[in-house]
């Protein structure tokens, strides 16, 4: 029991989700990625003629079924495979944050910055509201999200999902460095 409730080395997680990629071309050439499961969502409950929503949906329910294996997945882990243990990150990192004004961690989450009562603020709109439209903006624009194109593109060696990977990075690296310290100013 111990092992499900302690995070497991990025030796391990990391081999078997890329185990993830030949896993799904073997079982009937399929694509790993999260995003699409909405597109089929929209396709599936709202009937429309636009392009984009216009294709066989249901050749794509067994990606449905592995989100919903995702999100099951989660829940079980979190309800009772919970890990007691605070999660610790470093000490530079805590310093550096409450330079920055964030001094109250849930785990990894500043709870100053992550609550009902910070969306009704003009920071804590801008991280949750503005930053989910531009995540979801961004994975419409790349055609596929983070794990689409850095765990199966690449594995595919597609340079298009190189190229989408190493600007995911870039702007994680400009935003965490550059952008996020003036918000936090507000």
């Amino acid at each position: 029991m111990n092992l499900l409730t302690q995070p497991w080395p990025w030796y391990v997680s990391g081999p078997l989700i890329g185990l993830m990629v030949p896993l799904l071309l073997i079982a009937g050439n399929k694509a790993f990625g999260i995003s699409s499961s909405l597109r089929h969502i929209c396709a599936a409950c709202i009937p429309t003629k636009r392009n984009f929503f216009n294709y066989s949906w249901k050749d794509e329910s067994w990606n449905l079924v592995f989100v919903s294996g995702i999100a099951l997945g989660g829940l079980v882990a979190g309800f009772f495979f919970q890990n007691p243990n605070p999660v610790r990150i470093s000490e530079a990192t805590v310093r550096d944050l409450s330079l920055m004004g964030i001094k109250n961690f849930n785990g990894l989450v500043p709870e100053e910055l992550f609550n009902l009562h910070a969306l009704f603020t003009l920071k804590g709109f801008i991280l949750l509201v503005v930053g989910g439209f531009l995540v979801g903006f961004g994975t419409r624009y790349a055609n596929g999200c983070t794990s689409g194109h850095s765990i199966t593109g690449i594995s595919n060696l597609q340079l298009p999902s190189l190229i989408a990977t190493c600007c995911f990075f870039a702007g994680g690296l400009l935003t965490s460095w550059f952008v996020l310290p003036c918000i936090l100013k507000l």
